[in-house]
């Protein structure tokens, strides 16, 4: 088929691997410019260079314009297949070829829509994380699904370890649901919108961690935000301090969220929960941290003496 890409970073590179792979003619590839952002500098192959490299037409915006449907329309691709395209496409894009556009999301949809679906997902315990193939429509990630693939989630996985688990579903599905396409033997499903979340891009903010959160819930926040990715952050003695690595606490502990409470093992124990007044919660042990002046040392090298807390704030 005549193929058309929107992509960004590693999952536009594999999505426009997978194209040129499959013997598809890509007549035109738009991508974003290259992003400050913090999370926008992970994962950054470049789609460019590799459309470049191809003598494949490309063009470089981060929102489409007038241009950019003219392109569109003289090129007459078949199909337009989008995976992390950053801004909205208007129905003029995604209407135009004869066979829409597929969109490739990094998500068991319907939930998760949005942006850092695998962050998200982990901090939240889910069992499995996916990747979905399914037609844009005017809601963004709420097309009919084509194709999805699932892995499971493991107790130690990080976000890291999802993203090459998932980063290597993204060819075959691409692959898959062209074929799917092109032979008119699809039967997209209609989305579940009962069973819909969508969330928004993460910040640096959304690292901090919050001592009243169950010490299960920090430890995936922790894991969510592994290297590569802004680790997970709080505040001792007025300078951030990054968690690097922890775990919950075999014993239970009481007394108030944020404590620095007592070794146990290789680490330290944090007083963490809301109700940790009750004495009932485990605490979060942390193991390994890393400090303002990026030195990552054992949690026990780093707290000599017990007493005091950790904050959200300097």
């Amino acid at each position: 088929m005549r193929v058309a890409m929107f992509g960004y970073q590693t999952w536009g590179h594999r999505t426009l691997e997978a194209l040129l792979s499959g013997g598809h003619e890509v007549v035109l590839v738009v991508t974003h410019p290259k992003s400050e952002h913090a999370y926008e500098k992970i994962w950054s192959d470049s789609v460019a260079d590799l459309a470049e490299a191809n003598g494949i037409p490309t063009m470089l915006r981060n929102r489409p314009d007038d241009e950019v449907v003219r392109r569109l329309t003289e090129a007459a691709p078949d199909l337009i297949v989008a995976n992390n395209w950053r801004t909205w496409l208007p129905p003029e894009i995604y209407d135009l070829p004869r066979h829409g556009t597929l969109n490739v999301h990094d998500s068991l949809l319907p939930a998760y829509a949005g942006f850092s679906p695998l962050i998200w997902a982990l901090i939240n315990g889910e069992p499995e994380v996916g990747v979905t193939a399914h037609m844009m429509d005017a809601d963004l990630d709420a097309g009919e699904i084509v194709l999805q693939r699932a892995i499971p989630v493991g107790p130690k996985d990080t976000t890291t370890d999802l993203f090459h688990r998932t980063v290597d579903l993204i060819g075959p599905i691409v692959t898959d649901a062209l074929e799917l396409i092109a032979s008119g033997t699809v039967e997209p499903v209609k989305q579940d919108r009962s069973k819909a979340s969508f969330f928004h891009k993460r910040s640096i903010e959304d690292s901090r961690i919050d001592w009243t959160w169950p010490a299960a819930d920090i430890e995936r926040l922790i894991r969510a935000q592994s290297d590569p990715y802004p680790n997970a952050f709080t505040y001792h003695r007025g300078s951030r301090l990054r968690i690097v690595k922890a775990s919950v606490s075999a014993g239970r502990y009481g007394g108030t969220p944020g404590r620095i409470f007592i070794p146990e093992g290789d680490g330290v124990v944090i007083v963490a929960g809301a109700d940790a007044r009750t004495g009932r919660n485990h605490g979060l042990l942390i193991e390994r941290v890393r400090t303002e002046d990026d030195r990552e040392l054992a949690a026990m090298d780093y707290f000599r003496t017990m007493g005091g807390y950790l904050t959200g704030t300097p």
